[in-house]
């Protein structure tokens, strides 16, 4: 049997030495078969159950404000999407029309959806109205009336085109603020719980830290949505006002000649 001075006896022993020490702290790692030790993964519908009730009102709230926030933008999309189909429609015809009696016999009926329609029939209307149901040149004054006639229906057609844009820009600047308003509520809730447990360590206070921060979370989701959307309509709309503006100057304009 080999000594305890062996070389070959020690090396052997303190390899046994490591591997036993290496188990150890293997298995003080390893969590216990009870579950207790799994770390716990990310669910936000538990996190809205275990949220403090004005928490929960600060979520439904912003919860009801997504909501409206897509139902504007399904209204917005289909409205802008018709009056530039009607549009496009509308001018062919204009431009094959050739004169404003022309295009008013043909009927509009086909250009609901156009603002370009509308400030036609009210410089057209207002400009037989001037002339009598006469097609003819009108003077300085009737001129200036049809001018600003088809300026107040621009004006009116962009308005109806910017409709519900300024809820857009209400939800996207004030949602973070409230979801921020329901996370510094929780935050407080949590730390009075904390005090009165009397526990300060991980586990109790990251659950309650995490229900407070949800709030900012839903808050996000409603408004950025919303900021994105107004920012996309305001372009689409600016692009349609310069080009309606320019029209009711020309009907304007085509009216003081006489409908040409």
């Amino acid at each position: 049997m080999e000594g305890a001075g062996d070389p070959g006896y020690e090396a052997s022993m303190l390899l046994l030495a490591v591997y036993g020490h290496v188990g150890g702290l293997l298995q003080a790692a390893t969590p216990p078969a009870g579950g207790g030790g799994e770390a716990k993964t990310l669910d936000p519908a538990a996190l809205i159950i275990q949220a403090s009730l004005p928490v929960k009102l600060v979520m439904l709230l912003l919860v009801l404000f997504s909501i409206l926030c897509w139902l504007v933008i399904g209204a917005k999309v289909l409205h802008i999407a018709r009056a530039r189909g009607d549009s496009e429609r509308f001018m062919k015809a204009f431009e094959q029309a050739g004169t404003m009696q022309t295009l008013a016999q043909q009927g509009l009926s086909a250009f609901r959806g156009s603002p370009y329609a509308r400030i036609f029939a009210v410089g057209y209307d207002e400009m037989m109205r001037m002339t009598r149901g006469q097609q003819a040149p009108l003077n300085e004054p009737q001129a200036m009336h049809v001018a600003a006639a088809t300026r107040r229906a621009a004006a009116l057609e962009i308005s109806h085109l910017e409709s519900w844009m300024s809820l857009l820009g209400t939800i996207g600047s004030t949602a973070p603020f409230i979801g921020l308003f329901g996370t510094v509520w929780g935050i407080m809730d949590a730390f009075l719980r904390i005090g009165n447990q009397g526990s300060a360590n991980l586990p109790v206070i990251a659950p309650k830290i995490a229900e407070a921060l949800i709030a900012t979370a839903v808050g996000l989701v409603a408004a950025i949505p919303s900021v994105m959307a107004y920012n996309y309509f305001a372009r689409r709309v600016g692009q349609l006002a310069d080009n309606i503006e320019g029209f009711a100057e020309d009907i304007a304009a085509r009216a003081r000649l006489g409908g040409v």
